[in-house]
């Protein structure tokens, strides 16, 4: 009984409410679709600046991760900022949160919202499960930062407890973050009874998701031990793998992303800036991963190789 009373509680929980007339049934609960995400889609040391720019031309919707730091000035000759990187020693020339990416998107999410087709809402899940450092109200200035733009965002009232969990009111952005005591402590304990949580953390698969943890986090090495470099041919063991963990997370209620899925020559990966540790080596290995995981039903495929894979997914559709 309490296990019956418990899945209803998932689906509660991932029930709509959009404040807009819909055209369809919804499609971003768990395991409802597959959503190509766009990995550490930012500049690093100043290159590869268009990153942003082309993930948003592979068409929403899409998923962007963004590693954030706070860049406390040196010797205090700037003022502290938000900035997108992966990490120190800063520059002062890398960019701002709210520029780089919330400007940037202001004219999708604008239209969006003007729109009443919701079917493909949210449009862009933003991840930022890396914020890095601990600088004293870095996770304070991230909560404020996004909060200036909560009308864009995916929200869900906040309980006196994390269970029940309560049904998100649909908008054309989702924000992800990781799940740690940081994380917890400013986008959930911090929000008052009865106030809206826009912020959702990860959780833990041997738990089911509640009112703030809605996702899991996997890299790809949990399907294929050896690593992307020494894979070979895809395994009916590594599919049995990718398939009980998505199943798992799904009957947890949880959102489930991979990350790590690139296959490009060795030197073009590198010179792209991708890590050799995330790389199968060619196209079609890569696309045989993510034919498994678009078939297993994995919610979000992070990978950088953004266009390649969203073409890929439309030619199995």
């Amino acid at each position: 009984m309490k296990h019956s009373l418990f899945l209803f509680g998932v689906l509660v929980a991932f029930s709509l409410d959009t404040g807009a007339e819909q055209t369809d049934a919804p499609s971003f609960l768990a395991g409802e679709r597959v959503i190509i995400e766009a990995h550490n889609c930012y500049p690093y040391q100043g290159r590869w600046e268009k990153r942003l720019d082309d993930a948003l031309a592979a068409g929403v919707p899409l998923g962007i991760e963004l590693d954030l730091c706070w860049d406390s000035g040196k010797g205090g000759d700037r003022e502290g900022r938000l900035i997108v990187a992966h990490g120190g020693p800063f520059s002062g020339k890398e960019p701002l949160l709210r520029d780089y990416f919330f400007e940037r998107v202001r004219p999708i999410m604008e239209e969006a919202l003007q729109s009443d087709d919701t079917h493909h809402w949210p449009l862009i899940t933003l991840n930022i499960n890396d914020i890095r450092g601990d600088a004293p109200g870095l996770h304070r200035a991230v909560y404020d930062l996004i909060r200036s733009y909560e009308p864009w965002l995916c929200t869900a009232p906040k309980g006196a407890e994390p269970l029940p969990v309560a049904p998100i009111t649909l908008k054309p952005m989702l924000i992800l973050a990781g799940g740690g005591a940081r994380e917890r402590a400013h986008f959930y304990d911090a929000v008052p009874v009865g106030g809206s949580l826009f912020i959702f953390g990860s959780g833990n698969a041997e738990r089911p998701a509640d009112n703030f943890r809605r996702w899991i986090n996997y890299s790809w090495r949990d399907v294929e031990p050896q690593g992307q470099p020494q894979a070979g041919a895809w395994t009916e063991e590594a599919a049995a793998r990718l398939n009980a963990l998505v199943s798992n997370a799904h009957k947890q209620g949880y959102w489930i992303r991979f990350y790590g899925l690139d296959g490009r020559n060795p030197i073009v990966h590198l010179g792209q800036g991708g890590n050799p540790g995330y790389n199968f080596g060619s196209l079609e290995a890569v696309q045989q991963r993510w034919k498994a995981a678009v078939v297993a039903g994995v919610d979000f495929i992070a990978t950088d190789q953004i266009q390649d894979a969203v073409d890929f997914k439309k030619s199995l559709e």
